[in-house]
């Protein structure tokens, strides 16, 4: 007989109650099942959202959406994880959230109609555009050093990344491979890409 599963998360809290603007009273009565890490258990939506806000990292990450791309909800879930700035829906708007596993209440979540609209809008925001895919003229990522301030850009599962997409790309980097697939999945390689980020930009030491 297998055991059951325990609560996900704590239950009521236990003795006085903390004081603080910060704190959810519906949650320090009933309990924080939700999937957060233990700094943010008892905070309300909104104080999670501000707290973060003050140490997101400047890299932001853009995926194409023209066929309801099943791997955008866990590329904002890996975004969310990693502290991104944005993440950016090129394409159809509605995308599937269901990978999300409800990060995108935490994530900053932009639209935009079209590869033009993107581009524009990371050249205000003086952002590098860098292409993510698997293409003959790519440079490895192993290799690469990843700018700073930059969108990181995905394209669909199977096809890649559209003409329009590689255009608007200053340079496209590639993940090395060593087996007979011709590519790996979209969302694992948005967590490839922003862990690289990581290694070579964050402050792993706070």
């Amino acid at each position: 007989m297998t055991e059951p599963e325990a609560d996900v998360g704590v239950g009521p809290w236990e003795g006085e109650w903390p004081v603080g603007d910060h704190y959810d009273e519906e949650l320090l009565r009933e309990g924080d099942r939700r999937n957060v890490v233990d700094r943010y258990r008892y905070w309300t939506l909104d104080a999670i959202v501000a707290d973060l806000d003050l140490h997101r990292h400047p890299f932001h990450v853009a995926i194409e959406n023209w066929q309801h791309d099943f791997n955008i909800g866990s590329i904002v879930r890996t975004a969310n994880a990693f502290a991104a700035a944005e993440v950016h829906i090129v394409g159809k708007k509605r995308w599937n959230r269901r990978g999300a596993m409800v990060t995108d209440r935490y994530q900053h979540v932009r639209h935009h109609a079209s590869v033009a609209e993107l581009a524009a809008w990371a050249a205000a925001a003086g952002l590098v555009v860098i292409g993510i895919d698997n293409v003959h003229d790519s440079v490895p990522i192993e290799t690469a050093e990843l700018p700073r301030d930059c969108v990181l850009v995905f394209g669909q599962e199977g096809p890649g990344l559209s003409d329009e997409a590689r255009a608007a790309c200053e340079r496209t980097l590639s993940i090395a491979q060593f087996g007979s697939t011709r590519s790996i999945n979209a969302g694992a390689a948005a967590a490839i890409a922003m862990h690289t980020w990581i290694r070579q930009h964050a402050d792993l030491e706070s």
